[in-house]
């Protein structure tokens, strides 16, 4: 998870289908959602996703101005929807529109396991760490043993490119290395929170990166 830019005025549809109590995916609003969150889902940052799907931040259980508020609705894949769906998430998580997950967040890849710490003790970063661990952890089912296995897989490939790629930088053997570092290191590329938490760990070695993965 990272922030997020919300175009500030909402789709025109959402106004109308308010007031008939019908539908929050209309065209305008998938297309401005697309757009905004650069394609990815914005828990698990899948990109050039398939089976998207428009996830309210707060729960409306049928409430309609929780249901059409523009600011209520998030893009995400079905598999981390499926996860957030979850009663304990109702509520309280970090909105990535409006605060910087960064900064409460810590992302970490190791042994092919995903751990996103909480850095602070507030209630909504200990839930949204534990909803976005459970995203790429969480095998309690058949198919999610599955969706998970993609994202670890995605995930893995990434962080691989990562590697390398630092490695080349650090020893000038490919000149292009730092130009595809500011592309993996800016918050729209598929699972930016992870290659910046990676490089901000280890900004010793990488101190010329640091603008790069300022908060």
């Amino acid at each position: 998870m990272v922030k997020i830019e919300r175009t500030p005025v909402a789709p025109v549809s959402l106004a109308a289908e308010k007031v008939k109590n019908g539908s929050y995916t209309q065209p305008d609003v998938i297309h401005q959602l697309y757009k905004d969150f650069q394609g990815k889902c914005y828990l698990c940052e899948m990109d050039e996703l398939q089976s998207a799907e428009v996830e309210h931040l707060t729960a409306h259980r049928g409430n309609v101005d929780l249901k059409f508020d523009w600011n209520n609705l998030f893009l995400s894949c079905r598999h981390c929807n499926s996860m957030k769906n979850a009663g304990k998430y109702d509520m309280g998580i970090i909105d990535c529109c409006k605060e910087e997950p960064e900064v409460h967040l810590n992302y970490t890849f190791a042994g092919e396991r995903v751990d996103v710490q909480a850095v602070d003790c507030e209630e909504s970063t200990v839930k949204t760490a534990a909803l976005l661990t459970e995203c790429f952890e969480k095998r309690n089912t058949g198919i999610r043993q599955y969706t998970c296995d993609v994202r670890v897989r995605a995930l893995k490939l990434t962080m691989t490119v990562l590697y390398k790629t630092l490695a080349s930088y650090e020893k000038g053997t490919d000149a292009h290395a730092l130009e595809v570092l500011k592309v993996m290191l800016d918050r729209s590329y598929k699972f930016a929170g992870f290659t910046r938490a990676y490089v901000r760990a280890h900004i010793d070695t990488y101190p010329e990166l640091e603008p790069y993965v300022v908060l």
